[in-house]
């Protein structure tokens, strides 16, 4: 062996120490060294593709992952390809790169993590359960893994595991304050049995504003299931104070927004899609519902919430902002081929999930409803709707995708989120007069839950399958639910979140107030 070759290594395990310390300048430095020596070093450019995923440079990351490939097979190097492509919104090949890494039978805790992660994030939670609980048996005091394991348990539906596991994770960390907000979301809490008195210490020991957006919904959800409903708003209300600008700077953005999609409305292109079944609607309105019920149908797939669709118009559009959706986007949509964009939709979803008919279960979707017409004019679009208070609540009430989720920032204020709504509802309103009915649908979200079976009838009736009686019995469909509903879906059919708004009586009146304001009509 060199002393060159000692040398290089010797400066590559520091720089491994180093990233473990959060020093990454001084650990790029010394790979950086190494690589002025020998330029496809595999253990220097992965070093590198790692320090470029810590700091979000994930197509740089991506680059160096592949050279450190070239140069030697290695699971960590996979996983983090996995990673970056993951962040790229190029699911299908972070989902193959994530399963060649758990192949090789990595036995790295932090290895098994990445790869559970980015199973995750592709929808693949079922398979993410054992990466990660390989992972928290070969590190079971990092909090971390605790809490992503905890988090893919409640997605597949076992919460008691999740609860252990958030347990777990908050008692090795006291500062994991996302893992305690977890738990009172996982079963109804009760006078004798809630974690009040530890959620409100926790929310006084810190002043950064997302732990305190997670930790005042976990108190308004434990108050709300106490009934006191002024509690709860009041804690609703705390959670998102520190988060509040961010709905104020939302409205003109989304108004802008709903004005460019519903220009969007063209002529479609050659006859296919008739797989594709899109369910929309604002969140909390029953999306999550109607996904079970038609993926109970033996002839449906589920293939989760996807952003597939509106990454194609992005890429199409070739717009300039880092937004996904933004009302550039879509004023250069009105003029794009949009028959590439279906095809590769269509191909994209397949080499995922199979052939067959699936759901596309993207709340977001409803905005690109005329596009996804265009693209593939055989694809059924449901569009749920709920009454508007109940609806705004809901929304207001539940954390959508955290704080760093910017399509959902309205959610942050009572006023804002029902100028939201009222958009929407111009939105869906264009749509109806404009889209064929047999192509797109609406359904209230109340009719469905009074009449189940007739509007599952309706339902199965519209996406051209036969009839099945498992499509009621939606609440035994063992497939993974990762949204807010996940607890909720897995229960038999319940009415009592109908109507729920006028148990918070006189203080939802500055609701009510926007809702009116906005030209929409509340019902006693």
């Amino acid at each position: 062996m060199s002393d060159a070759f000692v040398t290089s290594s010797e400066r590559l395990r520091a720089a491994e120490a180093l990233i473990t310390q959060g020093r990454h300048k001084d650990a790029h430095a010394l790979c950086v060294t190494v690589l002025a020596e020998s330029p496809e070093n595999g253990q220097a450019l992965y070093l590198l593709g790692l320090i470029a995923n810590e700091h979000a440079a994930y197509a740089k990351a991506a680059d160096l992952l592949a050279r450190a490939l070239k140069a030697g097979d290695d699971p960590s190097r996979h996983a983090q390809l996995a990673r970056a492509l993951s962040h790229l919104h190029r699911p299908n090949e972070a989902r193959d790169a994530a399963l060649r890494a758990l192949a090789s039978n990595p036995n790295d805790p932090h290895t098994l993590d990445t790869i559970g992660v980015v199973l995750s994030r592709v929808g693949l939670h079922v398979a993410a359960l054992e990466p990660f609980a390989r992972a928290v048996a070969l590190a079971p005091d990092n909090a971390s893994y605790q809490f992503n394991y905890a988090a893919s348990l409640q997605f597949s539906g076992r919460f008691d595991d999740a609860e252990t596991a958030y347990r777990r994770a908050y008692a090795l960390d006291a500062n994991a304050f996302r893992a305690l907000a977890a738990i009172p979301h996982l079963r109804r809490q009760s006078r004798t049995d809630n974690l009040a008195a530890e959620l409100e210490n926790a929310f006084a020991r810190t002043q950064d504003a997302t732990h305190r957006l997670h930790l005042g919904h976990a108190l308004a959800k434990t108050f709300e299931d106490l009934e006191d409903y002024a509690a709860a708003l009041r804690w609703l209300g705390a959670a998102k104070a520190g988060v509040k600008q961010k709905a104020e700077a939302a409205a003109a953005r989304d108004q802008a927004l709903f004005a460019s999609a519903a220009r969007t409305v063209g002529a479609p292109a050659a006859p296919r899609g008739g797989e594709a079944i899109f369910v929309v609607g604002l969140p909390r309105t029953g999306t999550t519902l109607t996904e079970r019920i038609l993926t109970a149908h033996p002839e449906v797939k589920a293939a989760g919430e996807l952003g597939d669709f509106a990454l194609l118009i992005k890429r199409a559009a070739k717009t300039p902002s880092p937004f996904v959706l933004d009302a550039a986007t879509f004023d250069a949509a009105v003029s794009l081929d949009l028959a590439p964009i279906g095809a590769a939709y269509l191909e994209s979803v397949a080499q995922r999930i199979g052939a067959g008919r699936f759901v596309d279960k993207m709340p977001l979707n409803a905005l690109y409803a005329a596009l996804i017409h265009r693209a593939l004019p055989d694809a059924r679009i449901i569009c749920l709707k709920r009454n508007p208070m109940d609806a705004c609540l809901s929304m207001y009430r539940q954390l959508l995708a955290g704080a760093g989720a910017s399509s959902y920032d309205y959610t942050f204020d009572l006023e804002t989120t029902a100028a939201y709504y009222a958009g929407f509802e111009k939105l869906t309103a264009h749509w109806r007069a404009h889209l064929p009915d047999d192509r797109y649908t609406e359904v209230r979200y109340e009719h469905l839950v009074a009449d189940l079976e007739a509007h599952a009838r309706r339902l199965i009736d519209f996406v051209g399958v036969a009839w099945d009686p498992r499509c009621i019995a939606f609440h035994e469909n063992a497939a993974p639910v990762a949204t807010a509903s996940s607890v909720q879906v897995r229960s038999p059919l319940y009415t009592s979140a109908i109507g729920r708004w006028r148990r918070y009586g006189a203080a939802l009146a500055p609701l009510r107030q926007a809702l009116e304001a906005h030209g929409v009509a509340v019902e006693d």
